[in-house]
């Protein structure tokens, strides 16, 4: 196998919180808690799980917006976690994020052109005299004409406010875009248009996406592989096919189950989650799943689950699949 991109090691990141009144107690959340993965060249890598779970907390950690406390994060074999401010200024060039919300990443004192122009003024990536071609190439790029550049954000929908969150990612032309839910807070047929874009982009510019979402139906469309988070944790990692078509963790199976199928002829009994969410505060003893699982053995209250490596590509950590 062909060295990766981005390599992810036992990440960590905990954040102390206080809570209670009139006298606070400092508590620990396990927001990211032992995350390991890698992502290919070219290749777009899935980070799915319930809100709450950690997925853009990785996302943060991996690009160092949110200081990770513990683990390795290499790109293409570049120690990204311990590089000097310096060096992660160049790095960052080759790594961007699409934030989630189309209307509160954008400034709404900026136009769109101040917008896109100020990172290529700061890293003095092109002459003054070649901004604006450049700004508009971008705009045009995803889909927007040159008058935008002249706008506010406010003057444009959800979905071009995307399309310029896409363009602002594109400046440096990254080998690595964190996409954190970028099409969750859009209509269903502008979710489309985007997803169309960026699979275009990724053809065009050879680039790879960590692809973070809670909708299935959207990550087996646009990517080739996919991890499984549960509480700060990966349950269970592998290609999009066989997560979705054989899926080993009882979690797995529950979010599978939960996606809505676009065909009122293939009517399924709906899969019921018993127990209360976990608290990444006060997780429960052995498996975090272990509350809300139908399959639930002794063990399972008792020990967390090792991770079993099935193929190269495949891994779950669960009793059922190593007793």
């Amino acid at each position: 196998m062909p060295d990766p991109l981005l390599t992810v090691d036992a990440l960590r990141k905990f954040f102390k919180i206080k809570r209670g009144f009139p006298n606070p107690v400092t508590m620990t959340v396990r927001a990211v808690d032992n995350v390991s993965f890698h992502l290919k060249l070219g290749e777009a890598f899935g980070l799915v799980g319930e809100s709450g779970c950690g997925k853009t907390t990785v996302g943060r950690c991996i690009l160092r917006l949110v200081e990770p406390d513990k683990g390795r994060v290499q790109l293409s074999g570049e120690d990204v976690a311990n590089a000097d401010r310096a060096r992660l200024r160049l790095l960052r060039r080759r790594m961007q994020i699409i934030f989630q919300d189309p209307y509160s990443s954008l400034n709404p004192r900026r136009t769109v052109g101040q917008t896109l122009s100020e990172p290529i003024k700061v890293h003095k990536i092109a002459p003054r005299s070649e901004i604006r071609e450049r700004v508009v190439a971008l705009l045009q790029e995803v889909g927007l004409s040159a008058e935008s550049m002249d706008k506010f954000p406010h003057e444009f929908s959800g979905g071009q406010r995307q399309r310029i969150g896409v363009a602002r990612a594109l400046v440096f032309e990254p080998d690595l875009i964190i996409a954190d839910e970028p099409v969750s807070a859009l209509d269903v047929s502008i979710q489309s248009q985007i997803l169309i874009l960026l699979s275009k982009l990724q053809q065009k510019h050879h680039l790879s996406y960590l692809f973070i979402s809670h909708d299935l139906a959207v990550v087996r469309y646009f990517c080739q592989r996919v991890a499984v988070m549960y509480l700060g944790r990966i349950v269970e990692q592998g290609s999009v096919d066989e997560i979705f078509d054989d899926p080993l963790h009882p979690y797995t199976y529950v979010l599978r189950e939960a996606s809505p199928i676009p065909d009122p002829a293939l009517r399924k009994a709906a899969v019921k989650l018993e127990g209360e969410v976990a608290s990444a505060v006060n997780p429960p003893s052995g498996c975090y799943f272990h509350p809300r699982c139908q399959r639930c053995m002794d063990i399972c209250r008792q020990e967390y689950p090792t991770w079993t490596t099935i193929t190269e590509e495949r891994g779950v950590a669960c009793h059922l699949v190593n007793p």
